[in-house]
């Protein structure tokens, strides 16, 4: 069975997390620049099939777009343009960079680790594909 693959899409950074082949999983892979994305999936794709894309929208608490939603929509076109194949499905990343941080200061890592904007974007696009997850096997 084909994996999902989700990206936390940021201008500096943007983490990427996969499920296991049998998607009852979410694991982190990295953080990269985003002009890096596009040759990251491709090289993935030679050894693992993808079958659908979550990208996390950004939306403020009263669920309105964030300032950075017209970034993730250029994304999306990107991904589309070069995996037209591949499905995308937005999921909503409201807290999630907050429960990244928190999930790694309760995880007994290093103070340092708390800080690692590359591990919270990595454990946030985990989360969200984790959520995504979640939704998809309750039916929505």
């Amino acid at each position: 069975m084909p994996r999902i693959m989700c990206f936390d899409y940021g201008n500096k950074r943007t983490g990427i997390a996969v499920t296991d082949p049998l998607q009852m999983f979410a694991t982190g892979l990295e953080t990269i620049h985003p002009k890096d994305i596009i040759d990251y999936v491709k090289k993935y794709l030679l050894t693992e099939q993808v079958e659908l894309f979550v990208v996390g929208e950004p939306k403020q608490t009263d669920g309105s777009p964030s300032q950075t939603a017209q970034n993730v929509k250029g994304f999306i076109t990107i991904l589309k343009k070069n995996f037209p194949s591949i499905p995308i499905a937005m999921m909503d990343e409201r807290y999630t960079t907050k429960l990244a941080a928190a999930a790694i200061a309760q995880s007994g890592m290093k103070k340092a680790a708390h800080k690692d904007k590359y591990l919270i974007d990595t454990v946030a696009a985990t989360i969200i594909l984790q959520s995504y997850m979640e939704k998809k096997s309750l039916g929505f």
